[in-house]
């Protein structure tokens, strides 16, 4: 349950990072509310996840389903460059995802 937590809170990690791009400097209400909304959900399920969960592969775990999730939100629906290199290194990115998530202990 913990690492689903986490998988959540990576999600809505992107929700957030998108959010604050689309909130040009937070002078736009509806995806500032929307980034403030985001923020507080994923920093609250990463919180509940580290009850039970080690704080490396934990964070590392969140950030890494982030920065994949926010890279392929804007390539596909922002407009951001795609390239080749660009998408092997999300690949990395989600495999190590993968790892860090299958060796993660619980407490």
């Amino acid at each position: 349950m913990a690492w689903l937590l986490v998988v959540v809170a990576g999600i809505l990690e992107t929700g957030f990072a998108v959010c604050l791009k689309l909130s040009h400097g937070f002078t736009r209400l509806w995806p500032t509310v929307a980034f403030c909304s985001f923020a507080l959900g994923s920093f609250g399920l990463l919180t509940l996840s580290l009850k039970k969960l080690d704080v490396g592969p934990a964070y590392a775990v969140w950030t890494g389903i982030g920065a994949a999730g926010t890279a392929i939100y804007g390539m596909a629906f922002l407009g951001d460059l795609v390239s080749t290199l660009k998408l092997v290194s999300i690949s990395f990115v989600i495999v190590g995802v993968i790892g860090l998530q299958l060796s993660g202990s619980a407490h």
